[in-house]
């Protein structure tokens, strides 16, 4: 059976979110935090424009403090960061029918636990494919983040299956 169509599957698992969460940005060397900036087609690149015309400045209570190098395509809210990243590839995960996912607020997400305990979350059935990774460390709040973010997501990126 698909769990996306299981809307709280991820709270049961909290600290594997929290692994997640922690490897999705790592500082440099004056504290500032950096990520990989994706690289998606113009279609997507429009959505992801739109996308952070429409983020909240805060998520999970945190103030917006987004990445280095500066981009329409990332964003971060506090420190440790959540990041988001917008346009990333097809994550192969998503091809597999056991994978985990989550709905919060009428957007999926596909759950993957990282080996740093922190938790990255990938829209599913998105025009564009937008990534948010929560580090360890806010992995106890579990979805606030998805939450926060999921009005801006489904505003800015249409349902359907990105190129």
């Amino acid at each position: 059976m698909n769990s996306f169509s299981h809307r709280h599957r991820f709270v049961l698992a909290p600290p594997a979110l929290a692994l997640l969460l922690a490897a999705a940005g790592c500082s440099g060397a004056d504290g500032s935090v950096s990520a990989a900036v994706p690289s998606p087609g113009a279609d997507a690149t429009r959505l992801c424009r739109n996308l952070d015309k429409e983020l909240p400045s805060k998520a999970d209570g945190l103030s917006r403090e987004d990445p280095e190098p500066p981009s329409a395509l990332t964003a971060g809210w506090g420190n440790p960061v959540i990041i988001l990243r917008c346009g990333v590839p097809r994550p192969a995960a998503m091809s597999d029918p056991q994978a985990d996912g989550v709905e919060v607020d009428g957007v999926g997400w596909l759950l993957h636990k990282r080996g740093d305990g922190s938790f990255r979350f990938t829209t599913a059935l998105r025009r564009a494919y937008v990534e948010v990774t929560i580090p360890e460390e806010r992995a106890r709040d579990g979805l606030a983040p998805l939450v926060d973010l999921a009005p801006a997501v489904k505003k800015a990126i249409p349902e359907g299956i990105a190129d």
